[in-house]
């Protein structure tokens, strides 16, 4: 009789990624970083500083990994977000992010859907216009066009729609600047690169180095709240396979995304020392004039060939996260909202013998009326906030700046969080940190208090 061959281990099958279905919640996190902060700060700070911030950028990625890793890792562990641990936590956990949330949705969502519309605006809309009908559209209406746009794509296929659409813009976003980038990068003079920028001797410009640096940091590759917004997709993902995603499968979409992050971040710095500081062109203030000024520059020293390949770079980094934010923000609200109503008395999270479902306060919010009514108000509240700024540039700004200080500070206070929840009771020992990553962990929350500090001291007291 031939030896019988044992069945295969489900559990060590599972264990094993599968790469095409691991890929989604990642590329979603790529699409909503990779946006103003890398087309806008990235390529400002090569325009300044030539290629001596790359370091800096690297740093930013690395320091905030392990925070931003345990948004998916957790949902993957437990089958609820991170907005389930923060109310484990306590309610001032959940209350601070709630702070972060609703003090930043609106100006958010107005500042990348402003950059996109005016890059749109720039590339397609008035070249087609004015040779059609002689004129061209205003900014807000072509904001309001994105916002449709994208409200459509959502409206059409939920998830998975979206899912399918940043597989699309990421793919154009990689190739077309991997190649304007290897471009540009073979006009660079070796000679001139260096580590880190050197410091100005006035005591105004110091400042100034040390506040850009700060706010490129803090928005790289984005808010910390963003780890929450992957959690909840990871969720998502899993109730539109139908499959629990196992904690390789989790860190290995998180490491695409969080590779594209990092390699085109430097990529829009090798454009900005290329197109700008080798040639003494001094950016320009708003984030649409400078990405005009951008794709300009590089028709100019290029060729008229290479303008298709910066305007889709542009297009798709910046209405991939147009889109993305424009889902994350409803999605995180809903389920901020009904973890804002549970009664920390009965929640089956405190009581589990009560029967209820423990996972009900993060199911997909897209499939409900809740998630539709914040989409619209979100809307109403960024066209509001886009109106004024066509017209009041300094109220915006201020708006802006508020958002800032509110995300950066909020950094180190997210990332312990988020540092505790992958250590409480409810996350199995196979998922949790080992003992290096706890330290890197660790060592992330110090720093981004101390540049919390940083950024307080010389922003109200110096």
């Amino acid at each position: 009789m031939p030896p019988v061959t044992p069945p295969p281990d489900e559990h060590d099958a599972r264990s094993r990624p599968n790469p095409l279905r691991a890929l989604g919640p990642g590329l979603l996190f790529a699409g909503a970083a990779i946006g103003v902060s890398h087309l806008v700060q990235s390529t400002t700070a090569g325009a300044l500083y030539g290629l001596s911030l790359v370091v800096v950028v690297v740093l930013a990625h690395a320091m905030k990994l392990p925070a931003m890793l345990f948004g998916p890792r957790y949902s993957a562990a437990t089958g609820t977000s991170l907005l389930s641990a923060y109310r484990r936590q306590g309610r001032h956990a959940l209350w601070t992010f709630a702070l972060i949330n609703f003090g930043t949705m609106f100006t958010i969502q107005a500042a990348v859907t402003l950059v996109t519309a005016a890059i749109v605006k720039f590339v397609v809309l008035d070249p087609l216009l004015a040779q059609t009908l002689g004129t061209d559209v205003p900014l807000w209406a072509a904001s309001l066009a994105m916002l449709a746009l994208c409200a459509a794509l959502l409206a059409a296929g939920g998830y998975r729609w979206l899912d399918l659409a940043m597989k699309i813009l990421m793919v154009v976003l990689a190739l077309t600047t991997f190649l304007a980038a290897g471009l540009e990068l073979t006009r660079l003079d070796p000679a001139s690169v260096t580590l880190f920028p050197a410091l100005p001797e006035v005591h105004a410009d110091r400042v100034a180095l040390v506040l850009f640096v700060v706010a490129l940091v803090g928005w790289m590759p984005a808010p910390m709240d963003i780890a929450v917004w992957h959690s909840i997709w990871t969720l998502a993902k899993r109730d539109q396979t139908g499959c629990d995603p196992t904690r390789r499968e989790c860190e290995l979409d998180f490491s695409v995304g969080y590779a594209l992050c990092v390699l085109l971040a430097i990529c829009f710095v090798v454009l900005g020392a290329g197109t700008m500081h080798a040639r003494g062109v001094e950016p320009a203030a708003s984030g649409p004039a400078f990405a005009a000024q951008l794709i300009d520059l590089y028709t100019a020293s290029i060729g008229p060939w290479v303008r298709p390949v910066i305007a889709s770079c542009a297009v798709a980094a910046m209405l991939s996260t147009t889109l993305t934010v424009l889902d994350a923000l409803p999605r995180t609200t809903v389920c901020l909202l009904r973890h804002l109503r549970a009664d920390p008395d009965t929640d089956p999270d405190t009581d589990p013998d009560t029967g209820t479902d423990p996972e009900r306060h993060d199911r997909d919010a897209s499939t409900g009326l809740a998630y539709w009514a914040v989409l619209v108000v979100l809307c109403a509240g960024a066209m509001l906030i886009i109106a004024i700024a066509t017209s009041r540039a300094d109220w915006f700004r201020g708006l802006v700046d508020l958002a800032t200080t509110l995300s950066f500070l909020g950094t180190p206070l997210l990332a312990w969080f988020n540092h505790r929840a992958m250590l409480a009771a409810e996350v199995p020992d196979a998922h949790r940190p080992g003992p290096a990553l706890r330290r890197w962990s660790l060592a992330g929350v110090w720093f981004w208090a101390a540049f919390a500090a940083v950024f307080l001291w010389i922003r109200f007291i110096a």
